[in-house]
Parts: structure tokens; sequence; C-alpha cells
């Protein structure tokens, strides 16, 4: 991070986090951030779910809600960039305050609820995407809907021509009653419909799963035994937790989702649970506290083939993205991996 950043970065932390987070996408906008373009080796360069990416770190979905900063985004560091989540309606979300710094804990709580500008705004905006990147969608579904598993499908089929890949987003605590939508039949039944709108499309667009970490081992195994009937491309484990067990900041009673440091170990253990039960056959995405080279290289041994970071932004700054990936490619290098597929799992028992 360099000096500019680090002083963008204190002023920004004297404003209320919404705003904030507002202010720093104007700034992307603006061309106001760093743009080190595509940062990749060799040894960085990776294959997810048939996706060709520069390097294994990506942006993971909530920075970028509404698609306004893609171009900024694809040149700064990032091997993939994951936008929404998108409804088929817009929607405010929930009432404010509902984005809380935990700084002493280097984490976050939000409940934002899904806000979002709704699908053919953000349709209209990945229209205009710049190609040479890979850019994905995070699926959501309107809270008032009578029939959020049709949501899924209805987002899917009016955004997948510009879609490289597309997230179900079931593990999201911030509306009601959505992660009842994780239990085996009702997620077999959702994937199902989504799966057959993909079917139907006139390209095929990798389809993903976001699971949360609050999962029994046996849920575990169900999501596992899902993602194998309904072959499913890849999973992202995972996303916020309703733990709040370590933490010392004054927020920290906030409801919401916890996203940030306090996460790593939690997400991680549940990624290579997972690994272990699909036996590598179907690519993961390891999301959760991660903020350094360290950080990454371990979701990667623990069995992710790439990793997504957006928490970590609020304190490390947009530049982080490509620091980790350089440093990525110094650790692949020092142990010896040709190839950051080569390292996918080699440490997975560590965390079972």
């Amino acid at each position: 991070m360099n000096l500019t950043e680090k002083l963008g970065l204190t002023a920004l932390h004297r404003l209320d986090p919404e705003a904030a987070h507002g202010l720093s996408i104007k700034a992307l906008k603006m061309g106001l951030t760093p743009k080190p373009g595509a940062v990749t080796s060799s040894r960085l360069r990776t294959q997810v779910a048939g996706l060709d990416l520069p390097n294994p770190v990506g942006l993971a979905a909530g920075f970028d809600k509404n698609a306004e900063a893609l171009a900024p985004l694809s040149q700064s560091g990032f091997g993939f960039i994951e936008i929404g989540a998108a409804t088929p309606h817009p929607q405010p979300g929930n009432p404010k305050p509902r984005l809380f710094r935990l700084t002493e804990d280097r984490a976050a709580i939000n409940r934002f609820g899904f806000n979002n500008e709704g699908m053919e705004v953000i349709g209209a905006r990945l229209a205009k995407r710049p190609k040479d990147a890979v850019i994905g969608l995070n699926l959501g579904a309107n809270k008032d809907s009578t029939d959020r598993p049709a949501d899924f499908a209805r987002v899917l089929a009016h955004c997948a021509a510009d879609l490289d890949f597309a997230t179900v987003n079931v593990s999201s605590p911030n509306t009601e009653k959505l992660r009842d939508l994780q239990g085996k039949e009702a997620l077999t039944t959702l994937l199902a419909g989504v799966i057959e709108t993909r079917d139907g499309l006139e390209r095929r667009v990798p389809v993903f799963l976001k699971i949360a970490p609050d999962l029994t081992e046996a849920e575990v195994e169900d999501i596992a035994a899902v993602v194998h009937d309904t072959g499913v491309d890849a999973v992202i484990a995972t996303n916020t937790t309703l733990s709040r067990e370590g933490l010392t900041s004054a927020h920290k009673g906030e409801a919401g989702g916890l996203s940030g440091a306090p996460l790593f170990e939690t997400s991680t253990r549940v990624l290579a649970r997972l690994s272990a039960l699909t036996e590598g056959r179907t690519p993961l995405i390891g999301v959760g506290g991660v903020s350094t080279a360290e950080h990454a290289y371990a979701k990667i041994c623990a069995g992710a083939s790439a990793v997504q970071l957006y928490t970590a932004m609020v304190y490390g700054g947009l530049s982080l993205a490509g620091d980790i990936a350089r440093g990525l490619d110094a650790l692949l290098q020092r142990d010896g991996f040709a190839t950051v597929a080569e390292a996918v799992g080699c440490k997975r028992e560590d965390w079972l």
C-alpha cells in the first residue's frame, strides 16, 4: 500500500462505513485507485470450472453490488470479479445503519439484506463490461418473493449473455429464511431449476453455489451430496457467519453476518471438509478472512482452487489483491509448485 492509498483509507475510516464504501466506488469510477493491470505468471495462471484465470485471487460479491465499476476493478489485480447479489426487482435492503467496522478484530458486520438496483439495471451495465476480464454474478431472491427459487433462475436468464459464471447465494444471513434453502431437498430443487434454465441458454454459464460457514457436519455432507447429484460447477465456501466468538470490538453485538479475520479458521475447516467429501471432483473457492498471501495459500492447500476477498480491503486497500497474488506466486515457487493446481489440497488433512 502506497502513502496515497494509506491516507485515503485513513480518511474513509472517519466516515460512516456505508458512506465510505460508496465513496470508494466513486473513486474507482473516477480512476483514483491503483491499476496494476493483470497480475499473473505461469504459476498463478489456473483454471476453475473451465474459466481461465490470470491468477486465483478474486473479488467477492458485495463490493460492487450494482456492476458500477467493472472496468477499473478488472484492472485492479484480481484474477476474477463477482458482482451482486442481484435480485429480479430493485430493493432497498434493510434499514440503516447496516454496516459496522470491527477495527480491533479486523472484521465487519453487515445486514444489508440484498440491497441492489435489480437485474434490469445490473444487466444493462454487464452488457458494457470489459471483455478481457472474468466476471460473475451473485444471484439473489427478493425479500417479498412468493417463489424464491424461481427468482434465482430469472436473474440468470436475464443476465447470462454477459456472464462468465453465476453464483446461487442461499447463504446470506440477512434475508429471512434464505438459509433454509440450504436444506438437502430445498437446495436440490432450487439448483435443478437454475441448472435447467442454464441448460436452455445459448451458451453454457458455469453455476456456482455459495454456502454458509455455520453448518453442522451432517449439513456439509448433505451439501456435498447435492453438489454431486446436481452437477454444480463449483462451490464458494463460505459466506459470513452468525458467530461472535472471540470478538472484542464495540460493535460485536450488532445483528448481521460477520466477515473478516475471525472467519478464517471456521471457513477454512468447512472448505477442507467439503474438499474431502467431494474428493476433489468439484472446484472450491475459499472465502473468509483472506488478508495475506499466506492466508490465500492456506486456503489453496486446504482444497481451494481459488480464493476471494472483500473485508480485508477495508483495512488493506484495493492494492491488496495484487499484493496477495504476487506473494502467492513467491510461496508457490518456494515450495516447488509449478502451478496453483499442484498445490490444491496438499495440506487438507491439517484442517480436518
